[in-house]
């Protein structure tokens, strides 16, 4: 921050200490400039001259804002030639070109580089537009001008496009750095192929685009509304293809493209002394470039759930990997539609931004209706939509024909109507504006309303089970049938273990009076929390014990078998890396588990809290990865029941009083034999971001899933940030161990050390423990190690294995092979059911 805050007073001081050498607005071939002269516009609303960019001693020539406190480079002649030092002159040549030279030199650095009449006829002049002009001194003609040549930023009136005649395209391209104009990777400029759209570019892959312009805005950008401050002019005939944007007011503002890959448009704020932000894109992920994939829509409105979603008549490509967030393959057509002069027609998805326009076929003499007709009479035609909207009358047709790319909704009015081309049998379910038929509508309301039915009926019937239960009962509000319910539990406890034997069960149960009792008949104040099984309450013993109370939820799908499963293991279990069990309770419909009450509660209500974090510096974190893994380790090995977790995470660690780890949760465990290596299941449970490829993909389980699962756990440790819950824009990968397996084969992994442990820990033994972490979450299972090895080298120095490849590396905005898609798991969602391949 101090850097950045220097960086800025020194840029501010050179523009400062330039203004008191002024000059005027013009370089003729008897006036020139060196460094340390400035020209100013008439007005004085631009200035220009040499500047150094941020930390860079290199020098270049620019146009910045003259009374703008904020220094603002807004063109750069030199970008990718600067000068090496301070010797650097700007004058009109022999040629009569405006050029720059170093020191001695006579060969230009940088030139406009065009045949003009002798030097002595003309001359550069700075505009109040912001525009650097060369003219033939005695006609006024222009010869050359800087905003057909502009670098980072538009300026208002200054032109965006192509002129189809000359072929100068004229666009937007940024910065390297801050502290280097030269051409970067990212450019802004418009798309001519099919129907005309403005598009960002990475390189050569498309970032995010506009939308088509709908004769008031573009359709991707509906902020863009009125004409209060901006008069925008678009023009598209044989001669040109550009948009200006023209202001009303006297405002200053202006639009950029920055190195990281943002379209910005600024005001500069008098009153404030700084730039607004106007509007920037892309903003979500929906507005990246095909964040869906082929044949998809992104509605971003709805945050509870998967923002992709195939288009009507369309489904995934791959079931396995849509449900894994993972969206590269797109939508295909479904497999029994027939849609060739089969009845087939139109379904509507209002408010979008209709898809890439660069494969239409353009008929603007045609109407919405017209359009119809003739997408129809055509097979290979898949959808269409009007050019302008309603804002030309309707006339202008878009037809597809090939895959739909990058969809996305809007809410209200924004966006446009898109057109669908569905079979007989879907259509049926829509009428041709794209809302539900009268027989399905009918269908719907009858099913509500005996659907509310039964559910008024049920409701009343279980107040009225209720009310005789507290009349018969003890006065407490939860019923119960004790005798059926324990002898149910207690006959099925009484199995033999994998070694052959059997054990006694001895276990205290505590009656259902009791635990109302301490939570306070389940009160909102005692509630703990609340995990994927039910909820957790603190609960207070008539000794004045504190406990932690698990109360499972009938709907929670964890039922007799996976109680007992919990009972069981906990009971037999004893480690100071484990949570302690005192006790179970089970009567009726209520099924509870009674644990030792841990003060601090869950490891992840400190990792990913910044607050909390901070009390966290490595040596403690050291020890809970250590305590974690010496816990597994026991579960795998030194129990006399080898044992599977199935679910570790971050939430699934408690931490006592003194910040100890106590492994807890041990629903979905697994026992395995003492010669047993794996197991399959078709029941796949879990939690995706720390679930094992062979796991989540196939049910194949065994120790080394939760070795994959601890993995996970110890980068996200390390590092503070979740794994599926990850997003950093200038990242590769879409989650952390993509991204931290991107940073170690470049050697720079130490930057995703969690900056709130500041210098408390030891370089070496952070890169030690990021290398484990990689080790444990290679893709094959027979790479990992085991626990014993993963507590063997926490415990010393020897050297290493470098990991290979880790599973499920997610990356981010897919349209080349370089950049494929990956998977956005949802970390915290505990899944119920999928089953295996």
């Amino acid at each position: 921050m101090m850097a950045t805050v220097r960086r800025l007073l020194k840029t501010f001081l050179v523009f400062h200490l330039l203004h008191l050498s002024t000059s005027i607005d013009t370089i003729s071939s008897t006036q020139f400039i060196k460094d340390g002269d400035l020209i100013i516009s008439r007005g004085k609303i631009f200035a220009l001259g040499f500047f150094s960019p941020g930390n860079s001693v290199k020098r270049y020539v620019g146009i910045w804002y003259f009374q703008v406190s904020e220094p603002t480079i807004v063109w750069v002649a030199n970008r990718d030639s600067p000068v090496n030092d301070s010797s650097g002159i700007l004058s009109i040549d022999t040629d009569g070109n405006l050029a720059l030279f170093e020191s001695n030199q006579t060969v230009p650095l940088w030139t406009t580089n065009i045949s003009v009449v002798p030097e002595k006829n003309a001359v550069a002049q700075l505009l109040d537009s912001g525009n650097l002009v060369l003219l033939q001194n005695d006609t006024g003609k222009l010869l050359w001008q800087s905003f057909d040549c502009p670098t980072h930023t538009l300026l208002p009136f200054m032109k965006l496009g192509l002129n189809r005649r000359t072929g100068l395209n004229r666009e937007l391209i940024a910065w390297k750095s801050a502290d280097d104009p030269g051409t970067g990777k990212f450019s802004y400029r418009i798309d001519p192929t099919g129907f005309p759209q403005l598009t960002l570019y990475k390189g050569t892959t498309k970032w995010w685009r506009s939308g088509s312009w709908t004769g008031q805005r573009w359709s991707g950008v509906p902020e863009m509304t009125s004409n209060y401050i901006f008069n925008v002019t678009f023009i598209n005939n044989q001669d040109e293809i550009s948009i200006v944007y023209g202001v009303t007011k006297p405002v200053t503002t202006r639009l950029m493209v920055n190195e990281s890959g943002f379209v910005q448009r600024f005001t500069w704020s008098n009153s404030d002394h700084r730039w607004i932000g106007f509007w920037s894109a892309p903003k979500e992920q929906c507005d990246y470039y095909d964040h869906c994939g082929a044949n998809s829509n992104c509605d971003p409105y709805h945050a509870d759930k998967f923002e992709c979603t195939c288009l009507p008549g369309f489904e995934p490509n791959s079931l396995d990997e849509w449900y894994l967030r993972d969206t590269s393959g797109g939508c295909k057509r479904k497999r029994d539609m027939s849609m060739c002069q089969k009845g087939e027609g139109f379904v509507k998805v209002a408010h979008v931004k209709i898809p890439d326009t660069n494969i239409t076929r353009v008929e603007m003499s045609l109407d919405l209706k017209a359009c119809e007709r003739e997408c129809l009479r055509n097979c290979s035609c898949l959808s269409y939509s009007s050019a302008y909207g309603e804002s030309k009358g309707g006339i202008g047709c878009l037809m597809y024909h090939g895959d739909l790319i990058d969809t996305r909704s809007y809410t209200n009015a924004a966006g446009q109507d898109l057109y669908l081309r569905v079979d007989a049998a879907e259509l049926a379910l829509y009428t041709k504006k794209g809302s539900l038929s009268k027989k399905t509508i009918l269908a719907i309301v009858l099913v509500i309303s005996v659907a509310t039915i039964l559910l008024v009926a049920f409701v009343f019937w279980l107040f009225r089970r209720r009310r005789r239960a507290e009349k018969a009962g003890d006065g407490k509000n939860i019923e119960f049938n004790f005798t059926s319910s324990l002898t149910q539990f207690e006959d099925s406890m009484n199995v033999n273990e994998p070694d052959g034997n059997r054990r006694d069960f001895d276990l205290p149960m505590f009656q259902l009076s009791t635990i109302v009792e301490a939570t306070n008949n389940f009160s909102v104040d005692r509630k703990l929390g609340e995990g994927g099984f039910g909820s957790v309450y603190k609960g207070i013993l008539q000794n004045g014990k504190e406990v932690a109370i698990k109360r499972l939820s009938k709907y929670s799908g964890q039922g007799i078998e996976q109680f007992k499963n919990e009972v069981l293991l906990i009971a037999k279990l004893q480690h100071k890396n484990l949570v302690s069990i005192l006790g179970y309770c089970i009567e009726g419909e209520e099924k509870m588990l009674v644990y030792e009450y841990l003060s601090n509660k869950s490891l992840d209500s400190f990792i990913f809290n910044e607050t909390k974090r901070a009390a966290l510096d490595w040596s403690k974190r050291f020890e809970i990865i250590c305590g974690i893994a010496r816990g597994i380790l026991y579960l795998h090995q030194d129990s006399r029941l080898k044992i599977i977790h199935r679910d570790l995470k971050a939430s699934n660690v408690l931490l006592d009083a003194t910040m100890n780890p106590r492994i807890s949760d041990f629903g979905l465990a697994r026992i395995f034999g003492g010669d047993q290596i794996e197991a399959n299941t078709n029941r796949v449970v879990g939690t995706y971001g720390y679930m094992s490829p062979e796991y989540a993909m196939i049910g194949q389980f065994s120790i080394k899933s939760d070795v994959y699962s601890f993995g996970v756990l110890l980068l996200e440790i390390i590092t503070g940030k979740k794994n599926s819950g990850f997003y950093l824009e200038d990242a590769a990968s879409s989650n952390l161990v993509g991204h931290i397996w991107d940073l170690w084969r470049e050697g720079r992994s130490l930057e995703m050390v969690d900056v709130l442990l500041r210098e408390s820990y030891r370089t070496q033994e952070v890169m030690r423990c990021i290398q484990i972490g990689l080790l444990c979450v290679q893709e094959q299972a027979a790479d990992r190690p085991t626990m014993a090895m993963v507590v063997s080298m926490l415990g010393n120095d020897k050297d290493l294995p470098s990991p290979k490849r880790p599973a499920f590396i997610a990356t981010r905005i897919t349209n080349t092979d370089e950049n494929s898609r990956g998977i956005n798991s949802a970390n915290e969602v505990t899944i119920s059911i999928v089953l295996g391949r």
